[in-house]
């Protein structure tokens, strides 16, 4: 299985981005998929998360300005971020609870990253 994450870039602040994130490879189902970022000399952290029913949940931060969605058709991930702010920069990663075949466990995979640079 891979991930395979895009859509970083440079952006001004008061500016938008779109993530994408896309699963590959044996896969059975997903089950939770989240977003994660870490900022230059700071912790990765959990920026948004969605259940395989569509519930989501979002870090305070990021609350009212990012969106997170899925496509299961897609194996695919999404972040709509809006209004971002020089905070926001860090590099985003995506990763999901993925259960490869019938009666096997949840495996937890991560992509690569995508740098977002949210310039004053």
């Amino acid at each position: 299985v891979q991930l395979q994450a895009s859509g970083g870039g440079l952006v001004q602040a008061g500016g938008s981005l779109r993530l994408s994130c896309a699963a590959s490879g044996r896969i059975f189902s997903i089950n939770t998929m989240d977003w994660y970022r870490q900022a230059p000399g700071k912790q990765r952290e959990l920026v948004a998360t969605i259940s395989s029913v569509g519930s989501t949940n979002y870090a305070g931060s990021v609350k009212g300005r990012f969106t997170i969605s899925r496509d299961n058709a897609k194996n695919a991930v999404y972040l709509q971020m809006s209004s971002l702010t020089p905070e926001d920069t860090a590099v985003y990663y995506c990763r999901m609870g993925i259960i490869p075949t019938v009666e096997t466990a949840v495996y937890h995979y991560w992509g690569q990253g995508t740098l977002v640079t949210v310039s004053s």
